[in-house]
């Protein structure tokens, strides 16, 4: 088997695990909720019974079951999340290159960095509760790599032969990694908000789970740290593709599908930053940024790529 294919199958593997961690995470948040339900009915029943209302001590006599799949979930988490590493390392190994040059190879990396951030994440707060929708996300990203990205390990042109290919290309794949986790709490946030106003469709019960995510305030303070972070990369990402366009193309800026979509994108962010923090736009309008700086972030990776011609075609699928 050459190293090519065996990384072809550790990415496949990687993508199950987290499908099973999906499931995982998903049945442990439903659980939790049921459990929280059923708490407070037999709280409502001991005290209209005239029964005092005595908050359970967590260290009490009665424990609460242990969370056995949030203990699965967050092991094949971090199973996968090694399996995908070493498949880019092979990949990197069979390409004789930094892989992430093409449109697979950075669904690769991007679906790295967005485990590691959410798995760096949980070592300092607890976070478990994006898992379901993390691994979710990383899966279906894997998956269509796999299916609709995936192309032979091979050299680069001459063009992108460059130390430029590892900074630019690399950090604005950090952002993107880092992007896609803020964008699972900003939806999370506008789901948390409508179900606290008794949305009609989010009242249902099939919709408890969202009373185990965080406030919609907490969502909104987290997606946008997030989001800062990622700020600052991509501000790097369109400086060092500036740089690089100079010294590979003679100009600084061409007007290219892929420069000026990358430059919306920094707009749009940097208009979500500004409105936050110097004009009080928080909520639902804050949530709404995020939500279309992301959707233009996928489609700078996709449509661009697929649909328009220009200077970075070649960095496309083929």
């Amino acid at each position: 088997m050459e190293i090519a294919e065996l990384s072809d199958l550790l990415v496949w593997a990687a993508a199950t695990t987290f499908a099973i961690a999906m499931i995982a995470f998903a049945v442990d948040l439903g659980r939790r909720s049921d459990e929280k339900v059923s708490a407070r009915a037999a709280t409502a029943v001991a005290v209209g019974a005239g029964a005092p209302a005595v908050a359970q001590d967590p260290a009490g006599a009665t424990p609460a079951p242990p969370r056995r799949a949030v203990g699965i979930a967050m092991s094949t988490s971090w199973l996968g999340t090694g399996l995908l590493l070493v498949g880019i390392v092979l990949r990197g190994l069979a390409a004789g290159r930094t892989p992430w040059a093409n449109m697979y190879e950075f669904t690769l990396v991007g679906s790295f960095v967005a485990m590691a951030v959410f798995l760096g994440w949980n070592l300092r707060r607890d976070v478990r509760f994006l898992g379901a929708f993390v691994t979710g996300l990383v899966t279906l990203f894997l998956v269509l790599g796999l299916n609709a990205f995936h192309v032979a390990a091979t050299g680069v042109q001459p063009a992108l032969q460059n130390y430029w290919l590892v900074l630019h290309v690399g950090v604005a794949i950090t952002a993107t990694g880092i992007f896609t986790v803020a964008f699972v709490l900003s939806v999370l946030q506008l789901l948390r908000d409508l179900r606290d106003e008794n949305s009609p469709f989010l009242a249902r019960p099939g919709f408890r789970w969202l009373d185990r995510t965080p406030t919609p305030t907490l969502l909104e303070s987290m997606s946008f740290r997030l989001n800062a972070v990622a700020f600052v990369l991509w501000t790097f990402t369109i400086i060092g593709g500036a740089i690089w366009a100079e010294d590979a193309w003679g100009r600084y800026w061409g007007w290219d599908p892929k420069e000026v979509w990358s430059f919306v994108i920094w707009v749009i962010y940097a208009a979500y930053l500004h409105a936050r923090t110097t004009r009080g736009w928080s909520g639902r309008r804050a949530a709404w940024f995020v939500v279309v700086g992301y959707a233009c972030v996928l489609f700078n990776f996709t449509g661009v790529n697929l649909i328009f011609n220009g200077k970075h075609s070649y960095s496309g699928i083929s």
